[in-house]
């Protein structure tokens, strides 16, 4: 069916953080959830969770949207492009668009929704945000770059091949929030980020 489907990262080691990314407290919820509930709202579907270690203690909190599937990561210790290819492996032919996101890059749904609907309206191959010039997530592939997403390695940098592939097509939109760009890979990062973004008013 037509549409974005996103693919929800969730399968690291979370090594630097030293306990599991997707269950960090944010807004008052498990990570993982919080991030589903924000692509859904956005109008991202169906949404495909990909998870790696311990993944009967996430699994509870992959919920709060309709269309929701999650797949669990076998190779998760061989690198990220494992979980990418497993997740779009599992998406439709027919898509606008596949939004990949990091469970541990967290975003309010309203910029989500942004970045989808510049997606749409541009047509361009790929799209994302940008803060200060700077490259951020998510970023959305044209659904006509499965195939080209499918075939991504570590040894060749994951999607950065596809991205420096299509340069002339990228569709950048620029936000005056940082939170574009925030990664949560360690302790510091997490409590810097949740005392700016991640707690509710």
């Amino acid at each position: 069916m037509p549409g974005i489907t996103a693919v929800l990262l969730a399968a690291g080691e979370s090594s630097r953080m030293g306990q599991p990314k997707p269950l960090l407290p944010w807004k008052g919820l498990p990570l993982v959830q919080y991030q589903v509930s924000s692509l859904a709202e956005a109008g991202a579907s169906p949404i495909i969770v990909v998870l790696g270690p311990n993944p009967t203690d996430v699994a509870p909190f992959v919920i709060g949207a309709d269309a929701l599937q999650t797949v669990i990561n076998p190779d998760y210790m061989m690198g990220k492009t494992t979980s990418i290819r497993l997740g779009v492996s599992h998406v439709s032919d027919d898509v606008d668009g596949i939004l990949l996101l990091a469970v541990d890059q967290p975003r309010p749904p309203e910029l989500v929704r942004q970045v989808i609907e510049e997606h749409l309206r541009s047509g361009a191959l790929i799209a994302h945000p940008t803060y200060n010039g700077r490259g951020g997530h998510p970023i959305i592939f044209h659904g006509s770059l499965k195939e080209e997403l499918l075939a991504i390695t570590e040894d060749q940098q994951g999607i950065r091949e596809v991205v420096g592939r299509h340069q002339k097509s990228i569709h950048t939109l620029a936000m005056d929030s940082p939170i574009v760009r925030i990664d949560l890979n360690t302790t510091h990062d997490y409590e810097k980020a949740l005392s700016e973004y991640g707690t509710n008013p």
